[in-house]
């Protein structure tokens, strides 16, 4: 098991005495802690600016970056070996598994309340997530969307991708009788414990669509929030295809059409057993770990730990 990756180690230093680590769940209230969830593959392009520009915006809460390594092989994580925040987490992939399965990973070592996913390319702000954070903490509502409004704000690189978007949205909208404006917002803030809740099983882009049709499943609708959006094309690194369309409508369908049982299921369990989720979760990721669906192996460094890299606990 541990033939499969090289992990490093690296001595701890002192950090800035503005930053402060985020504390586990048990230990602080019910305000709200932000964790903003990096998942990157051959990004060394982008990551360090990525990681930095996160890390630089201004939040109304706290916040944890979880940088999740999808396996890459072009030096993407050790560009952030040097990077000393307490607030960010390093965590690598022994091999490519997808972007859904860095997302998983990412749900899985979170310690916020809430989490977000947020690209490595650089196509979306960090200085956008502070809006995105505020109906939370005035109370309004718990799952936020930040919305591509086209035409304002955003720059897209070709019709097909916009078009695409709209498409895929329209086709949930319909199916989950709901009026959400922009499906494939990578920007997305839901509460930890609704993810851990939902049974999630996409590897893949397909993660994306998987969350939103389970949380239309669920009822809820995100309050959405308008961001800037600036596109890449498959020459600057940009990996999304036709063929996850066709996988995103087989999503769609199959959440839409799952047992009625099921739903219910988890709408108890996010609403009755918050605190179970957590832990039962982890468990699914180990088992899914070991049984091959997800790497067998990871190497986690966080921020506010001494040493370096060390391999995830199985």
């Amino acid at each position: 098991m541990t033939s499969d990756t090289d992990l490093m180690s690296r001595p701890h230093q002192e950090h800035a005495p503005h930053m402060h680590a985020v504390p586990d769940a048990a230990d602080r209230d019910d305000t709200v802690v932000l964790s903003i969830v990096m998942p990157a593959y051959n990004e060394a392009r982008t990551i360090r600016t990525a990681v930095e520009h996160v890390l630089s915006a201004s939040y109304p809460c706290e916040i944890e970056l979880v940088v999740v390594d999808d396996g890459s092989h072009d030096g993407t994580a050790g560009l952030l070996d040097d990077i000393e925040d307490p607030r960010l987490t390093v965590t690598r992939h022994v091999r490519n598994m997808g972007k859904g399965a860095a997302v998983l990973t990412g749900i899985s070592t979170a310690r916020g309340t809430h989490l977000m996913p947020f690209d490595a390319d650089m196509e979306y702000s960090a200085h956008d997530i502070a809006a995105l954070v505020q109906p939370v903490i005035d109370g309004r509502t718990d799952v936020v969307y930040g919305t591509r409004l086209f035409g304002v704000n955003t720059v897209y690189r070709s019709y097909r991708y916009k078009f695409g978007n709209q498409a895929m949205t329209f086709a949930a909208n319909v199916l989950f009788d709901s009026a959400i404006s922009d499906l494939h917002t990578c920007l997305k803030l839901v509460p930890l414990s609704m993810l851990r809740g939902m049974d999630l099983s996409e590897l893949g882009f397909g993660l994306d669509t998987e969350i939103t049709a389970n949380v239309l499943r669920l009822g809820a609708r995100p309050f959405e929030v308008p961001v800037s959006y600036h596109s890449r094309s498959h020459a600057d690194g940009k990996k999304i295809n036709w063929r996850d369309a066709v996988r995103c409508i087989q999503v769609l369908g199959r959440v839409r059409m799952a047992p009625e049982t099921r739903a219910a299921a988890v709408a108890v369990q996010e609403r009755a057993v918050r605190a179970a989720a957590a832990p039962r979760f982890e468990r699914k990721a180990q088992s899914l770990r070991h049984g091959g669906a997800m790497p067998a192996a990871i190497a986690v460094r966080r921020g506010g730990e001494p040493g370096g890299l060390s391999r995830a606990a199985e």
